[in-house]
């Protein structure tokens, strides 16, 4: 399918084709008349793969309360069920779904597309990831399942998606963190920041606990974290001048370290000059260093 395809292109654009999102009928007539139709909501059925697990109640509530009055103005895209004749499962709109049986609407208008599961799965996660206010965990778990599944790399997520690469890497390394400390951040219990903060920590789980019980901001958080990692000499070592690197720049660090594929460092102090080390192994390293950075790599 032509909006499938745009999808794999250039993510963001190819799903505002499939959700009809400007005019409907900008499209073909011939495709509006064939393709949205009105269907009673109860031969309607949910993905049982949608991406997104959490549907805020009271969010409902006035999704519900608005449909009442005007109606649902925006289709779903729907398929065939593809194990009940006379069904559909949804694609995208699930949220609208659930509003519209709340309003106690009997039928709401459907764009039917032909699908396969997989062409499903991609469009449910990236329709989750550009609309729904989704928490930290399930927009990292999408990321990875658009990188697991279709092969995206992060510097394609973050073009098409308009988001910048440090921010899907540094929302990646929160599926590195312990269970319960992913249901806290679910749960709001914790920020993505708090979270980040605990990456490195070997008793990640006991210091979330304290974190929320003492209110401690991110800073404060990674403080902790900090000195709790430094060895407990009688005699502290000294610290260099430029200090322990925060979050971000370790973060920073690994995002070079992976897209040169070679060692790099920084040395960034509170005031004053900085330095980024790239370390090379071999001379094919450093010609493909500097025709990286000449602009021909």
């Amino acid at each position: 399918m032509s909006e499938i395809r745009a999808a794999k292109r250039g993510l963001g654009r190819g799903l505002s084709a499939l959700m009809a999102e400007m005019d409907i009928g900008s499209a073909s007539s011939t495709e509006t008349v064939k393709d949205r139709m009105l269907i009673p909501i109860e031969q309607i059925t949910a993905n049982p793969d949608q991406p997104r697990r959490n549907f805020d109640a009271d969010a409902l509530q006035e999704l519900a309360a608005s449909l009442k009055q005007r109606g649902v103005l925006q289709p779903l895209i729907v398929r065939p069920h593809p194990a009940d004749d006379g069904l559909y499962q949804i694609v995208a709109g699930e949220r609208r779904w659930r509003a519209a049986q709340m309003a106690q609407l009997h039928e709401i208008p459907v764009i039917v597309r032909q699908m396969s599961d997989t062409e499903v799965l991609e469009v449910a996660i990236i329709e989750n990831i550009q609309r729904a206010d989704l928490n930290a965990i399930e927009e990292a778990a999408s990321f990875r399942q658009l990188m697991d599944r279709f092969g995206h790399t992060q510097e394609r997520l973050a073009e098409a998606l308009n988001k910048s690469r440090s921010h899907i890497a540094n929302l990646l390394r929160l599926l590195n963190l312990p269970e319960p400390i992913q249901d806290m951040v679910k749960d709001g219990k914790l920020t993505a920041g708090h979270a980040r903060a605990l990456i490195t920590a070997p008793n990640a789980a006991q210091l979330a606990r304290r974190v929320t019980e003492k209110g401690l901001s991110v800073r404060e958080t990674e403080n902790m974290v900090r000195k709790l990692a430094q060895p407990q000499d009688a005699q502290p070592k000294p610290t260099p001048k430029s200090g322990e690197k925060d979050v971000d720049t370790r973060a920073l660090e690994a995002d070079l370290s992976a897209h040169l594929k070679m060692k790099v460092q920084i040395n960034h102090p509170s005031s004053g000059e900085g330095q980024l080390v790239i370390s090379y192994r071999d001379l094919d390293q450093l010609d493909h260093l500097c025709k990286l950075l000449s602009g021909q790599g």
